[in-house]
């Protein structure tokens, strides 16, 4: 009878991850479209860059001060939809910019879906392997702090080469971070579908707007 003992929390511990699982892709996919239709109302509403500034602030906020004390509630969801929502109105100007330009329904095209290819192909990676990729987390918090002090410091010196070097920086470290986040999931490391949902987000936002530039840069 002992050795009959760990199956019941195995399966248990296998369904509860399965579960998480599931919630983050459906509640991802759903914050992914939200977020692209608020994109599309603000490109409609010709919402100014610095409102659009503003609401990435508060979005930023919502993150860190309140979804914290809801996330094991309903209104942790709630509060996600409005994080993405907002991003996605921060992130109209910068698109009709993009899409004023001769080629730029293009590249913005291109950047969705190489966002997509990388996303789909690293997260199935660790799907199908189940590899554990926790070993990362010291590495990328490291490269985290480095792009985002570069981009910090590019503001004052405006050097385009250091403005490739970050974005390309900030794609490699989003795309250890999908690997990182999934194997959290898969692994038992992340049973709040909601905070992985955000990561996620965070990630596949970042990479996005992060070829976009680099896209940019390449066409002048």
């Amino acid at each position: 009878m002992s050795n009959s003992t760990p199956f019941p929390s195995s399966t248990t511990r296998t369904l509860e991850t399965n579960k998480v699982l599931r919630n983050t892709y459906s509640l991802l996919s759903m914050t992914l479209l939200f977020s692209a239709l608020m994109a599309g109302v603000s490109m409609w509403l010709n919402v100014p860059h610095t409102a659009a500034f503003v609401c990435s602030l508060v979005a930023i906020g919502l993150v860190w001060f309140v979804l914290p004390r809801v996330e094991e509630s309903g209104m942790g969801i709630a509060v996600v939809f409005a994080f993405t929502g907002l991003l996605g109105i921060g992130l109209g100007p910068m698109l009709q910019s993009y899409l004023s330009l001769s080629n730029g329904p293009t590249m913005v095209a291109t950047a969705m879906g190489g966002t997509g290819a990388i996303f789909l192909a690293l997260s199935g990676y660790v799907l199908t392997t189940k590899k554990d990729f926790s070993f990362m987390g010291g590495f990328l918090m490291v490269g985290l702090i480095v792009v985002f002090g570069a981009a910090i410091l590019n503001l004052f010196l405006g050097i385009p080469a250091l403005s490739l070097a970050v974005s390309a920086g900030i794609i490699l470290v989003m795309s250890g971070l999908i690997l990182f986040d999934t194997s959290r999931i898969i692994n038992g490391g992340e049973t709040n579908y909601v905070r992985a949902t955000v990561s996620l987000f965070l990630n596949i936002y970042n990479i996005f707007t992060s070829l976009l530039h680099i896209l940019g840069i390449m066409d002048d």
